[in-house]
């Protein structure tokens, strides 16, 4: 399977393409995870990458691009990929064609996970990450057994700068305008997944397990 997953910032798509990746057995490839693995190492893409991140913006297409061509290159991805943060724009989805046409590979579905722009919020502005794991919790619907602690591997929980509520509302208005067109886009592929995901964890997974039925 060869799939992309999408939806606003807090959507919890994280969450659910790891358990589609272990699912199909395909790599789980977030743009989001490489960008920030550059934030922390200072390297020159992730000194670009930060001066939008905090400020909740998308990173421009010409990082992106090489990062994700590279990657859809690499040998794990022959028995299929999920791309989880990529595409994020129109262009981005069409430059993804170019790139998947280039390696003899076709998109199979597209999930897009929908919720609410006030649930957003509620969700990102109590959200905490792990500097070592990047496991995330929530302050209210999903703390940690030990406040600060990841339940995981013991690191440190910090609230990224990207989820500051004035951060968060920017995001949100960034993602309708930048992003919303790619539901039509794919739509019309008849590749697009409609997935509610203002409910339960395991909800939100079973349905999307039983859509992709359809697309295999």
């Amino acid at each position: 399977m060869q799939i992309v997953i999408f939806g606003p910032p807090g959507a919890g798509k994280g969450t659910q393409a790891k358990f589609i990746s272990e699912e199909f057995n395909v790599p789980h490839i977030s743009t989001g995870d490489i960008l920030r693995e550059n934030v922390r190492e200072g390297t020159a893409l992730g000194k670009k990458a930060k001066a939008y991140m905090d400020k909740g913006a998308l990173v421009p297409d010409e990082l992106l691009i090489d990062i994700i061509k590279e990657r859809l290159r690499k040998p794990d991805t022959r028995r299929g990929f999920l791309l989880d943060g990529y595409p994020r724009t129109l262009a981005q989805a069409k430059a993804l064609d170019a790139i998947l046409d280039d390696i003899n590979k076709n998109l199979d579905a597209v999930v897009n996970v929908d919720v609410s722009a006030n649930e957003l919020v509620r969700r990102l502005a109590g959200r905490m990450t792990c500097r070592t794991c990047q496991a995330s919790y929530h302050i209210k619907s999903n703390p940690p057994k030990v406040p600060g602690i990841c339940d995981q591997c013991g690191g440190e929980l910090y609230q990224r700068a990207d989820d500051t509520e004035a951060a968060i509302k920017n995001r949100i208005e960034v993602y309708k305008k930048q992003t919303q067109p790619l539901i039509d886009y794919y739509k019309k592929k008849g590749l697009l997944i409609d997935i509610d995901g203002e409910r339960e964890i395991d909800e939100v997974r079973s349905d999307i397990m039983k859509a992709l039925e359809r697309f295999q």
